[in-house]
């Protein structure tokens, strides 16, 4: 496989510090002129994230980046992009590994670096699978362990795992001993579209024999994980997917222990239920996100985002049944694309479509309680107008 003009740059990312480390060297091994660089945040409490440059044989460079209004990922994405073009400019660097600090999001750095005019061929997310289900399960703050980029950083360890996890299209899995099948297969329903490539496969010589009479060396393909760092990444595709109206979300599956529901209906729901019934409904799966459409709020979707006991809820845009024709054409191709596949007659792409993936999953259950919370066939009768008046239960939660 050719390596592409210019400075391939790829993110490697991940809680999972130990895998992650991993595959770093792992890269760093099986390309040749590979260099990672990496800003720890570890310092911002002192004022300034230290940035390192290393390649296999140990350090070349080390410097400071100041912080930028009190945020250590502001540090990072304003030193990031120059730091990186300094290395194109030198020449000499064949692959550059941008190797993220633990908590800091890969979708985010992938955006700047895009945006600053390089490419980006690679996003990886490095995984233990014996971690997993705890890292899922751990709805303490990042602050509290002192994984925080900012002040005013408020978000989990299990929702920045999650996002992690879920943006990268590979996953640089950890050959852990600890993790069994209910492990793998969690990991396999969480994000079913990933190439998944263990960190251990790899080879150190550069040259093989062709088995030629005459010996003629040529070049050995690059390993897995050097493939897929070099494959090509789609920053507005990985973003897409992301978005709760056209989001790659799971399909139904049920092996070792571990299931995923899919739940998709036609309906409202019933706003003060729902509220009422959302602890039970978040603490049912380790994980669960999808979008769904609230009866007294019949034009916006929401997203649902829940991970670690934790739930967020937010607006997501309008609906696009509710727009006007001439608004479509500001709609990305992708969202039309996404509401067209799933257009109901009635309702357009209003709908219900929530999925929960966890072992031991409750379905049964689960199914009633959402079903429970729906308008029930004479609310669901009385029509548009008098399902505006019902309770606006969400809106101290949205913040409204």
């Amino acid at each position: 496989m050719a390596v592409p003009p210019g400075l391939p740059v790829v993110i490697v990312g991940g809680l999972h510090a130990d895998a992650r480390r991993a595959a770093v060297a792992r890269l760093l091994a099986d390309v040749p002129g590979s260099v990672v660089l990496h800003h720890d945040l570890a310092t911002a409490a002192a004022g300034t994230v230290v940035r390192t440059i290393r390649d296999a044989s140990g350090i070349l460079d080390a410097g400071e980046a100041p912080l930028v209004n009190d945020c250590a990922c502001c540090a990072l994405r304003e030193d990031l992009v120059p730091e990186l073009e300094r290395l194109r400019d030198a020449g000499g660097t064949r692959l550059a590994v941008v190797e993220l600090w633990d908590s800091v999001e890969p979708k985010a750095m992938a955006e700047v670096v895009t945006a600053g005019g390089l490419t980006v061929t690679g996003v990886i997310t490095a995984v233990d699978p014996a971690l997993l289900l705890p890292y899922l399960g751990n709805g303490d703050d990042l602050a509290d362990g002192g994984l925080a980029a900012a002040a005013t950083d408020q978000r989990t360890v299990a929702d920045t795992f999650a996002r992690q996890l879920e943006y990268a299209p590979v996953l640089a899995v950890a050959d852990s001993p600890e993790a069994d099948d209910e492990d793998r297969e969690l990991l396999a329903q969480l994000h079913p579209t990933a190439r998944q490539v263990p960190i251990g496969q790899g080879v150190s010589a550069d040259l093989v024999d062709d088995g030629l009479t005459v010996p003629t060396p040529r070049l050995r393909p690059l390993p897995p994980l050097a493939q897929a760092a070099l494959a090509g990444f789609d920053v507005e595709a990985a973003a897409a997917a992301q978005h709760p109206a056209c989001a790659l979300l799971p399909a139904e599956a049920d092996a070792h222990g571990v299931s995923t529901l899919v739940w998709s209906r036609r309906r409202p729901f019933h706003p003060e239920r729902l509220y009422a019934a959302l602890e039970d409904l978040t603490c049912s799966a380790a994980r669960s996100r999808g979008r769904f459409w609230l009866a007294d709020k019949p034009d916006t979707l929401f997203h649902w985002d829940a991970a670690g006991g934790a739930l967020c809820v937010e607006s997501a845009g309008p609906w696009l049944a509710s727009l006007p024709d001439a608004a479509w054409e500001m709609v990305p191709p992708v969202r039309r694309a996404a509401a067209a596949l799933d257009w109901d007659a009635e309702h357009g792409d209003r709908c219900q479509h929530l999925v929960f993936t966890s072992p031991g999953l409750d379905r049964d259950g689960l199914e009633r309680l959402l079903e429970s919370c729906l308008l029930t066939d004479a609310e669901y009768a009385a029509g548009r107008d008098a399902w505006q008046r019902l309770p606006h239960a969400f809106d101290t939660l949205l913040e409204v």
